[in-house]
């Protein structure tokens, strides 16, 4: 089984002063995703919660949405010529009846932050293939103040990132910010994917009274993400893209951006923030 982190020399340069010493690096290493045995997308990743990374994926690409629907996750075992088992390939297998979208067109692709359709025909994919449309009833209510302090209990649950400094973190939080789950990857995708594919596998979804928390920016493809698995509110620490607001305002999703210290900017669904009245200027 791959590691989360490997060693690798270095030469540290400090002040002028020249020495050599181990350093402790992530491990990333390809993941080939198989559905019902037939290759179906390959992403670079850290190891570890490779079932759920494969589950999460295939909730935002709308094969999956309860637990029902899988019949069992596996490594693929002789995934190299001399037979080996690499612990890079998995294949996860659908419950008879579960219908197949059609996802499978040529798109045993090399997955990236910005894989997937582009403009128009993105927003129309999500709306018409998620299972899971965002209801939160009642509305979910978050406080600035309590936004607030997201990012930095999601900073301090990255524990390899501490090690290595070089891992995206993404979170679920409920109502009263407590911390529901965190995963760690080299691709913030990734680490969301594992968090969405562990609630399906918990017989959790929709994630309809939850706050995904991710470092870095917020893409198309978490927003995306977030509306597969019926999450209410997406939070990040930088700046969204012009789709993913474009996909928020449409899908009804809250999403934050700029979330540092007591600052952050509301792109969507500002009716979830609890917000005190204003005083007027």
């Amino acid at each position: 089984m791959g590691r989360v982190t490997e060693r690798r020399k270095v030469v540290r340069i400090r002040d002028g002063v020249v020495s050599s010493r181990p350093d402790t690096l992530v491990t990333e290493e390809p993941l080939e995703i198989r559905l019902n045995g037939k290759p179906l997308a390959i992403t670079m990743r850290t190891p570890g919660d490779d079932f759920a990374l494969a589950v999460g994926f295939l909730v935002s690409e709308g094969v999956l949405a309860t637990a029902s629907d899988l019949r069992n996750v596996v490594y693929c075992a002789g995934a190299t010529a001399d037979g080996v088992n690499t612990y890079n390939v998995v294949d996860v297998q659908t419950a008879p009846g579960v219908r197949i979208p059609d996802i499978t067109l040529e798109r045993n692709v090399y997955t990236t932050s910005s894989c997937g359709l582009c403009g128009k025909a993105s927003l129309d994919a999500v709306r018409t293939t998620t299972r899971h449309p965002i209801a939160d009833s009642p509305p979910l209510r978050v406080g600035p103040e309590l936004l607030a302090g997201l990012p930095d209990r999601l900073r301090a649950s990255q524990r390899v990132f501490d090690r290595t400094g070089g891992l995206h973190a993404a979170a679920l939080f409920d109502e009263a910010g407590e911390l529901l789950d965190v995963r760690e990857d080299v691709g913030r995708h990734n680490a969301v994917d594992k968090l969405v594919g562990r609630a399906l596998q918990g017989g959790n979804l929709p994630l309809s009274r939850a706050v995904l928390m991710v470092s870095g920016r917020a893409s198309f493809e978490l927003a995306q993400k977030a509306v597969m698995a019926g999450i209410p509110m997406l939070a990040a620490v930088s700046a969204p893209s012009s789709l993913a607001v474009d996909l928020a305002a449409e899908t009804g999703l809250t999403l934050v951006g700029f979330l540092r210290g007591s600052s952050m900017n509301v792109y969507a669904g500002e009716d979830r923030i609890a917000l005190r009245a204003a005083a007027q200027g």
